[in-house]
């Protein structure tokens, strides 16, 4: 059963936040090996510091990242069960930019075919 209903709007929408995160950590989508050590941190990333950023607002970088992190998730979900109901989901250039650093990522782990 997917859990998104629009692929498209949610695709937008995710990838709106991560730009947005993107904005408020400095990051250079242009930078592939800016872009590969965020996704190598966003798949190490725990709950634990999910709860440390909740923790202290104050922490306005760690925060940005969580949420960044999150998103990186709700990202990966949404092109599997995109896959699995038979369509690729895409999205614009942060999206793809990301979303390759995740996979080449997740594939060096063992995580992704």
């Amino acid at each position: 059963m997917a859990g998104f209903e629009n692929y498209q709007d949610e695709t937008r929408n995710i990838e709106l936040e991560i730009e947005r995160m993107g904005v408020a950590l400095g990051v250079d989508w242009n930078d592939e090996a800016q872009v590969r050590a965020l996704a190598r941190e966003a798949l190490d990333h725990s709950a634990d510091r999910v709860r440390q950023a909740a923790s202290d607002p104050s922490d306005q970088r760690l925060a940005a990242k969580a949420t960044l992190f999150g998103l990186a998730n709700l990202m990966l979900r949404a092109m599997e069960e995109s896959a699995e109901v038979g369509f690729e989901t895409h999205g614009g250039p942060v999206w793809k930019i990301f979303g390759r650093a995740l996979w080449a990522e997740a594939a060096l782990r063992g995580k992704a075919d």
